[in-house]
């Protein structure tokens, strides 16, 4: 299914910068960008060029110096952190290099865990997991415990996880670094049926070209600044 033409998220005029003692470092400087309703997004660059900051920064988990971030109907910039925090909630997936799993919780718990603060009764959270580990492939796996996992089964886990509260968005920072080749085709595979079947939107940060060569768009951040690819 193709990429809406109303952007899901929009960025005007959006800057960043971090303090080190005295010293004031400019991160992101006048970032203005358009994110239509489910595509696919890599933002690449070298190390310090602000991909994850911005990527933070969209998914609500820090704050800009300057300017605007509109989600879907919401201008979460506004937003206090209490109400940052039940934005995410319902609104954001997050899919990390390392999975972030707990090693003591089975699949089925660790993909629970974002259920836990809704109002969902157990036999309806039980519905949600096992269908979000279904859409992964890993229903025969739900009793496993990470260790007992490959790094292609985790970071599936790790997905089911991030797509069990039916989010708009999903966030990936590097989703396949920590992969081999084969996991790793299998993972940007996944993703990709994210969008098209259940038209997901995916800003994804990477190093990788082949990785970002599944994304519908890409685009490369240079000391701060923004640029097509």
């Amino acid at each position: 299914m193709a990429a809406s033409d109303t952007p899901i998220v929009q960025i005007r005029d959006l800057s960043k910068s971090y303090r080190r003692g005295s010293q004031v470092i400019p991160v992101l400087t006048g970032i203005n960008f358009d994110i239509s309703r489910g595509e696919f997004v890599a933002l690449m660059g070298p190390s310090g060029s602000g991909k994850s900051t911005l990527l933070n920064l969209i998914a609500g988990i820090d704050s800009a110096d300057h300017g605007s971030i509109r989600v879907g109907e919401v201008e979460i910039t506004s937003l206090s952190e209490s109400e940052l925090a039940h934005w995410r909630a319902g609104n954001v997936g997050f899919i990390f290099q390392f999975y972030n799993l707990i090693p003591v919780l089975t699949a089925f718990e660790n993909v629970e865990l974002p259920l836990l603060l809704t109002p969902l009764k157990r036999a309806e959270r039980r519905e949600h997991v096992e269908a979000a580990l279904n859409v992964v492939g890993l229903s025969d796996r739900m009793d496993h415990y990470p260790a007992q996992l490959s790094g292609g089964q985790q970071q599936r886990v790790a997905i089911a996880r991030a797509i069990v509260t039916d989010p708009d968005i999903l966030v990936a920072d590097e989703p396949t670094g920590d992969l081999d080749r084969v996991s790793a085709e299998e993972i940007l595979q996944l993703m990709d049926r994210l969008v098209h079947t259940f038209q997901k939107t995916i800003i994804m940060v990477t190093h990788d070209p082949r990785a970002a060569e599944k994304a519908h768009l890409i685009r490369h951040l240079e000391k701060g600044e923004l640029s097509t690819n």
